[in-house]
């Protein structure tokens, strides 16, 4: 039994793993800093960049948006689970992991963009928490890859309760965002699904020494 490929592919999916786990940290060090600065101005930032809800000049802030928050409260919140989540996303390859990223932003962004209540201006990191959390969950079942497989269903379980997030339950609470971005990560998990080449079927042998039609 040759194990050359599988320890290679053991050790490319670890360096992955480790790049993933430093992605994550520097996506909450940047979140953080963020926040120590937006605090003190009385969350003008939040009010500046955040998505106003059908406000045709508020479609750029869907990209500034879930790096800002209202509250250290809002922050910490979301920090756990996008870290846990958001490192599951990324631990496959870094590079996919951007892909879908920007897909989940621009998907909730948009979501809150034409749902939300007018007048409305909402932040917060938690549409690509929920994103996460749906592209998780299917990613196996795109991928055929059964680690993926049971890791998404014992995510699904184990935090099943985020589920009620995805309707209206909290004044205040951007359930559009997080509906939106859990559709936009299975979205994303088909989009960015592993794509393996199709099995060409050898030919039959009895097929093969038939005599050939030269006419």
């Amino acid at each position: 039994m040759n194990e050359g490929p599988v320890r290679s592919d053991a050790e490319a999916m670890i360096a992955e793993a480790k790049k993933a786990l430093w992605v994550m940290v520097g996506l909450l060090a940047v979140l953080w800093v963020i926040q120590l600065v937006n605090a003190p101005t009385g969350y003008g930032l939040s009010r500046e960049f955040g998505i106003e809800a059908r406000d045709p000049g508020s479609l750029p802030e869907i990209l500034s948006s879930p790096f800002l928050h209202y509250g250290w409260t809002h922050l910490e919140g979301n920090s756990g689970p996008l870290f846990i989540f958001g490192f599951l996303a990324a631990y496959r390859g870094v590079k996919k992991w951007v892909g879908v990223s920007l897909l989940i932003i621009v998907a909730s962004g948009l979501g809150v963009w034409f749902i939300s209540p007018a007048n409305s201006v909402t932040v917060g990191a938690s549409g690509l928490v929920f994103g996460y959390f749906g592209y998780i969950i299917v990613r196996g079942l795109f991928d055929r890859h059964l680690i993926d497989i049971v890791l998404g269903l014992v995510m699904a379980l184990c935090f099943a309760y985020q589920f009620t997030s995805l309707l209206p339950s909290q004044e205040g609470v951007s359930w559009q965002g997080h509906l939106v971005g859990f559709a936009g990560g299975i979205v994303g998990g088909w989009l960015f699904r592993d794509r393996r080449p199709k099995a060409v079927a050898a030919p039959d042998p009895a097929t093969a020494l038939l005599p050939k039609d030269v006419s």
